[in-house]
């Protein structure tokens, strides 16, 4: 692989990128990696990692290594570790090699006792609970731990035991022999090594001790070549460690971190753990509920990939935490699948509408085009009749001012077919509008050089020609508050915030028969939103997801 170039900066970290390569810190080419804890589902915040490591690395020439943090088996599961990897194929990424955090437990230890032979690591007895009252406050300084100057021998000796376990969890751990004075309380001898009983799905029981995070992140960049490690803001306190880690580690790679800003979207719940609490309480359906914002759920939506790439790039790549609306994200939905999904009629809340002037028995035949977005375009037979379903909210008995669509006396063309005029209308016993009454144009046909111009125009289902399929109607997941992700804070999901109408699921609603929907095509169903596919469909019965609706509020550059 050639040595990385500078390249034309579109963000802060390319431009430190840069130079460092002209600096000469960079020797060969840009190296970066995603490194998820294989823990739970990845969401949409997850998408700004992802981009960011594998679009970095790509855009220099280099490559992005997927290395799980695994070093925390009471949480982690080879379906998460599965997950991701297919999530990241999703979004169109593939990384240059796997790695584990637990590949290199050994090389980790070797370090560890580097460490302590330099007189920079020692065992400590304290609890968990004395460590941390130990280490002083913001405005105080820490104490030294009363082990804190045991000698080399005796330190080596007591992590070796440590490793062989004969200790029981949390009677010792390893510590890095810092500074108990460092304004940074990251750096008041941490603790890097803790005793833990776990049976582990990759390495089962062949290690008593972990490393901790700060310790073995750090090392297994260099281990690997990494040459800019990609974080979220989190870890910008922990940078000090990260660099003494490297400093000290007796590794010829030094590998650099930079922070980043998280991205937090208006009221949408975005962590592991809320995420987690709605799926094990029953609110949403699993992890892939179209409700909610990780990327299976975005997916099973019908949200497509590039979506969410150009989203990202958009609300871009800063220091500073922005808080976007979701309208943003729609926005950029609706452009990728205005592009690409075929115009369909389907009717959700359906009425009755007869043609006056038209037998039982007769049909037109017309024809609709799938694309007519595009400049060529496929085209599909359908049939105009006699007794026809419309939307509810396309007739009014006393329509309101401007309103263009059937009321008594007013005439609408029936999208790709004829102008037709209201004649009447049928209420049932409860008062509701059961059937309208309207005579068609013969003159009118679509596509016939008709020269008479009406106001609006609707679309309609043959009841001998439709099929009836469920819809389903998504809101988001809480209610709205005025300080929902302020602050860059995460959505939390408390019951007397959990928004009872975020789905709505319409039975009654009616397709074309002759449209062979599938799960890789992407729909408008006309003058009502994008839909997919979804997974719960049956050959008796299709489900579609509303992925996003038609309007668009949202203004480019308008970012909180």
């Amino acid at each position: 692989m050639e040595k990385s170039k500078p390249i034309e900066v579109t963000n802060f970290i390319e431009a430190e990128i840069n130079k460092d390569i002209l600096e000469g810190k960079v020797k060969g080419f840009v190296q970066t990696r995603q490194p998820p804890e294989p823990s739970g589902y990845m969401h949409i915040g997850h998408v700004r990692n992802i981009v960011l490591n594998y679009g970095t690395a790509k855009k220099y020439g280099g490559v992005c290594n997927l290395r799980y943090d695994d070093t925390n088996p009471e949480k982690e599961s080879q379906e998460f570790v599965d997950a991701i990897q297919e999530d990241v194929k999703w979004l169109g990424y593939n990384w240059g090699n796997i790695y584990y955090a637990t590949d290199y437990f050994e090389q980790n230890y070797q370090i560890a006792v580097k460490l302590i032979k330099e007189g920079k690591a020692y065992v400590d007895d304290l609890s968990a609970e004395e460590v941390s009252a130990y280490r002083g406050t913001l405005t105080t300084p820490g104490k030294n731990s009363p082990y804190r100057d045991r000698s080399v021998e005796e330190n080596l000796d007591l992590f070796e035991r440590m490793k062989n376990g004969e200790f029981k969890q949390g009677e010792r751990c390893l510590r890095a022999k810092i500074d108990m004075a460092h304004p940074n309380i990251n750096m008041r001898d941490p603790v890097i090594y803790r005793i833990q009983y776990l049976h582990h799905q990759r390495i089962g029981d062949k290690w008593k001790i972990y490393p901790s995070y700060d310790f073995s992140h750090p090392l297994d960049d260099c281990i690997e070549g990494v040459t800019h490690s990609l974080c979220g803001p989190e870890f910008e306190d922990h940078r000090p460690l990260y660099n003494w880690v490297v400093e000290n580690s007796g590794l010829t790679n030094h590998s650099r971190q930079i922070e980043y800003a998280n991205l937090y979207i208006k009221g949408v719940i975005l962590g592991k753990r809320f995420i987690k609490k709605l799926v094990n309480e029953g609110k949403v359906s699993g992890f892939d509920d179209p409700r909610l914002y990780t990327i299976r759920g975005l997916r099973r939506r019908g949200i497509l990939p590039q979506s969410l790439i150009d989203f990202v790039y958009a609300a871009g790549i800063s220091k500073a935490v922005s808080v976007i609306d979701p309208a943003m994200l729609d926005y950029f939905v609706r452009n990728t699948l205005n592009d690409c999904s075929k115009r369909v009629m389907v009717v959700t809340d359906p009425i009755k509408l007869v043609i006056n002037n038209l037998a039982d028995d007769e049909e037109i035949e017309i024809s609709l085009a799938d694309y007519p977005q595009k400049e060529e375009t496929s085209k599909r037979k359908y049939y105009f009749g006699k007794n026809l379903y419309i939307e509810r909210s396309d007739f009014e008995i006393t329509p309101p001012p401007k309103y263009r669509r059937l009321f008594v006396g007013n005439e609408v063309r029936l999208n790709g077919a004829f102008i037709v005029k209201c004649t009447g209308y049928d209420l049932d016993d409860s008062g509701n509008v059961a059937t309208v009454y309207a005579d068609y144009d013969p003159e009118t046909k679509s596509g016939s050089n008709c020269t008479k111009k009406v106001k609006g125009t609707i679309h309609w289902i043959n009841q001998n020609h439709a099929k009836q399929v469920e819809v389903r109607l998504f809101e988001n997941l809480t209610l709205p508050k005025e300080d929902n992700a302020a602050g860059g804070k995460e959505q939390t999901a408390a019951d007397d915030e959990f928004n009872p109408n975020s789905l709505t699921i319409l039975n009654n609603c009616y397709a074309e028969d002759d449209v062979e929907f599938n799960y890789t095509d992407r729909y408008q169903f006309l003058r009502t939103g994008y839909f997919c596919l979804d997974k719960d469909s049956t050959a008796d019965k299709l489900v579609f997801n509303r992925t996003v609706s038609l309007k668009d509020s949202y203004k480019p550059n308008t970012i909180n």
